[in-house]
């Protein structure tokens, strides 16, 4: 069986913070791992040090007025102790270019230097000696003063070298990269996570472009100017979809709207022919049908009318008057129905920016709704809030898995008194979407009840 992944896992920034510290912890391994190789299984470090210190000796060394070499500044004679001490594991000395020993830390038996005649060493660079089988790593550095040239050399033992880096260099070469694992970890990783978040900001900001797009605003297109070269493409990508989709929709809507009305011209010529005939039982039905069709088509037309959001004429309006208006025009389907039709104003209720044909189609459409679905004898009520406006009846209801259906194109419940196309709350539903509002319905005890929420301010 197949598992989903989390959802973390798929997140891009997730998997770059990830191969970050992967690729941090892997530089810290090798970095740990190349000073354990350089340090226990190479004479690299040693020689390396040996050959620093020499230089600095030189470049510390002085001389007297007749250009021979007498000490070295007092940073390196404060160090004399160390020499004298370790007599046999760290020493220096200043040869003349005939090999001749001019200064020396320590001299005669029992020194780090071999005694003669061991030929000394009178080039710059890094030699080793063995001395009492003990390893010695040395150092040369020539020195020209007045013409003259002098040979600084420096020689420590490989046991006095390892005991130094075992007690002192080690440790502090452990917390020097301990330290330099958590600034890697967390200053970068700090510095990684704000790259990351400013450069998704893009894409973020395109996410919500593309879940703004609705079919009323399908003419809309995803900026690309700031979005990563990487992700590009996907965006012209999806660009192009909407132009194809666009295009789709306003051919369909185009064809139900010249169908809807090409239809209402024949539909009015049968009628016509119909009521010029005898009166009887068939053409009661015949007009009864024609009724129907021709409902259904003014259904459909402005289905189509009311999808096209450029057919709205938006205007400062006040409720009360298009829902007394509303009222009035049912009244008399009401009276046929023996159902009570009822205004409550509950105000006070602010003016609606909204097209006030279209707000008078979907109170009127609710109303028919709720007159057609109402028991005699019941009451059907339209409320004005403080922002919102609610039909009510006290009908059968429908079932709760029903509910999410009512706005559905061509859906019927199961106790109308009339023929219709099931437009009507499809219509309702697109008006309200079109303005910004909410439409929906709720199940009551007995009945059902709509709701129409606006929650922005109206625009004078």
């Amino acid at each position: 069986m197949r598992y989903a992944s989390p959802m973390w896992l798929n997140s891009l920034s997730v998997k770059v913070l990830l191969a970050y510290v992967a690729g941090v912890v892997l530089s810290i391994a090798l970095l740990l791992a190349a000073v354990f190789l350089i340090t226990k299984k190479s004479d690299i470090l040693p020689s390396a040090h040996v050959a620093q210190r020499t230089e600095e000796l030189a470049a510390a060394l002085r001389f007297d007025n007749t250009g021979r070499p007498v000490s070295f500044l007092d940073s390196e004679d404060s160090r004399r102790w160390v020499y004298d001490s370790l007599r046999r594991e760290t020493a220096y000395r200043v040869l003349n270019a005939g090999g001749s020993v001019v200064l020396a830390s320590a001299s005669g038996p029992g020194t780090a230097w071999p005694p003669p005649p061991a030929a000394p060493l009178l080039k710059s660079g890094r030699f080793t000696f063995d001395l009492a089988g003990v390893p010695m790593y040395a150092g040369s550095v020539g020195v020209e003063h007045d013409g003259t040239l002098w040979y600084v050399q420096f020689a420590a033992s490989k046991r006095i070298i390892e005991l130094f880096q075992t007690v002192f260099a080690l440790p502090f070469m452990g917390a020097g990269i301990v330290l330099f694992s958590l600034v890697m970890l967390f200053v970068f990783g700090a510095c990684a996570l704000i790259t990351l978040r400013y450069t998704l900001k893009p894409l973020r900001q395109v996410s919500e472009s593309a879940a703004a797009i609705s079919p009323r605003a399908l003419h809309a297109r995803l900026q690309v100017n700031a979005v990563p070269a990487e992700i590009a493409p996907l965006v012209d990508s999806f660009n192009r979809v909407l132009e194809r989709l666009e295009q789709g929709f306003r051919v369909q809507q185009g064809f139900l709207a010249t169908a809807a009305h090409e239809l209402k011209t024949p539909l009015a010529l049968i009628r016509a022919q119909t009521e010029l005939t005898e009166k009887g039982r068939e053409r009661d039905w015949l007009l009864s049908d024609i009724e129907h069709m021709t409902r259904q088509v003014q259904q459909l037309l402005l289905l189509a009318e009311t999808s096209e959001t450029q057919n709205y004429i938006f205007a400062v309006v006040d409720p009360r008057d298009v829902g007394c208006e509303a009222v009035d025009y049912l009244r008399r389907m009401a009276e046929t129905a023996n159902v009570r039709l009822i205004l409550r104003d509950n105000g006070p209720l602010a003016p609606w920016r909204a097209d006030r044909a279209t707000l008078f189609t979907l109170l009127k459409n609710l109303l028919e709704n709720a007159i057609q679905h109402a028991p005699e004898e019941s009451e059907v009520s339209l409320t004005i809030g403080t922002d919102a406006l609610t039909v009510r009846d006290h009908g059968p209801g429908v079932a709760p898995e029903q509910v999410a259906q009512m706005f559905e194109r061509f859906w019927r419940g199961a106790h109308r008194r009339d023929h219709g196309a099931g437009l009507g709350l499809s219509i309702c539903q697109e008006i309200a979407r079109a303005h910004g509002w909410t439409l929906a319905a709720q199940r009551m005890e007995p009945g059902l009840l709509f709701r129409l929420t606006n929650r922005a301010a109206p625009d004078a």
